[in-house]
């Protein structure tokens, strides 16, 4: 296991509170300075429903982007906090990799708005690492991000309702297609995952939202076993040039 996964939070407890990002002291723990909280691009509404994306107006009725229309993603709904960019990308690196595990606690902290849009009983299900990635890392992210939600709010976590039982490669590059039949072949469910998630909303948990592809893998073998609904909490979205907002 890495040092930093060990001492990470003696460390995070000793130093002096700094902005996570450029590292100029602040007021308190998990703040930004006020030069990089105006550079953050947070998300807000109006969004399209079923994937997040930001949209220009709202439209009665459901809100969907033209993509969503055509092919609506299997989960229920996307909450990223802020637009994935160079900034946002500092935060979710540096807790990935290892440097700042209290990071975890900052991006709860903003996820918690969003709890009021889950339904009473929802549980929090991280999208899982493989067990080679964990071992060589010593810590799922988006395990510290759901303990951190789950403890200041009324929902538990089940961490390894879904299992990564396939190491997939870098899907960079690969066409929706090609992203969806590695992905699918990469996760299973638990044994008893039926009666873990039967009749049961689901907060799936990760650090960023990219294409989709790994979150939409997970909510169809959460649905497969029961769930009724799949929001995916996240720090940050992945918004490509060719996704109209």
């Amino acid at each position: 296991m890495p040092l930093r996964a060990l001492f990470g939070p003696i460390v995070d407890f000793a130093l002096p509170p700094r902005c996570p990002i450029c590292g100029v002291t602040v007021v308190g723990d998990n703040r930004f300075c006020l030069s990089c909280w105006q550079q953050l691009d947070f998300l807000a509404k109006p969004w399209c429903t079923a994937c997040g994306i930001p949209l220009v107006f709202e439209h009665p009725g459901e809100n969907l982007c033209v993509k969503c229309l055509v092919d609506k993603p299997d989960h229920d709904g996307v909450r990223a906090v802020v637009r994935y960019d160079d900034l946002s990308a500092l935060i979710a690196m540096r807790l990935k990799y290892g440097t700042r595990l209290g990071l975890a606690k900052l991006i709860a902290g903003h996820l918690q708005k969003y709890v009021a849009d889950c339904h009473e009983g929802s549980i929090i299900v991280p999208v899982p690492l493989h067990r080679s990635r964990l071992w060589r890392r010593g810590f799922n992210q988006s395990v510290l991000i759901g303990r951190e939600l789950a403890r200041n709010s009324v929902m538990i976590m089940d961490y390894d309702v879904i299992i990564r039982s396939k190491v997939t490669p870098p899907l960079r590059g690969m066409s929706g297609t090609q992203r969806r039949r590695i992905v699918d072949k990469a996760f299973e469910l638990r044994p008893d995952a039926r009666l873990a998630l039967a009749g049961k909303s689901v907060v799936l948990v990760d650090d960023v939202y990219t294409s989709g592809s790994t979150s939409n893998a997970c909510a169809r073998l959460l649905k497969k076993a029961g769930a009724n609904q799949v929001l995916v909490f996240c720090w940050a979205r992945v918004i490509s040039k060719s996704e109209h907002v």
